[in-house]
């Protein structure tokens, strides 16, 4: 079999098998679309400290006070950056932060708020 049908989103069995326009998993009998699976695949998925995902326009606060490389200055924690954009790089937040300006944060200093 060249083309390798996706784990399952739900239990992540390996097991799935196509039934008509529908992808099932045989072991928690969850349904879904083959097209939804591309769509899955494609996205970015960035997760915050508490390991929830976070979305474009989220509303986060910083869980440890950040040094800014270059600048005598400091994001300290509890600081709340109202929207922020998902990035596929090591820092993969970019956002602009009151007092500071636009920056990029990693995921893992932050929790949605």
């Amino acid at each position: 079999m060249s083309d390798k049908l996706p784990n399952c989103p739900k239990c992540n069995s390996e097991y799935t098998y196509e039934d008509g326009s529908l992808l099932v998993c045989p072991e928690c009998a969850h349904e879904w679309s083959k097209d939804a699976a591309k769509a899955d695949s494609d996205e970015l998925v960035v997760k915050d400290a508490n390991g929830n995902v976070l979305k474009e326009g989220d509303m986060v606060t910083v869980i440890k006070d950040l040094k800014v490389k270059g600048s005598s200055s400091a994001i300290k924690i509890g600081t709340k950056i109202k929207i922020i954009r998902l990035t596929d790089s090591d820092h993969n937040i970019d956002c602009k932060v009151d007092g500071i300006g636009a920056m990029g944060l990693k995921s893992e200093f932050v929790k949605k708020v």
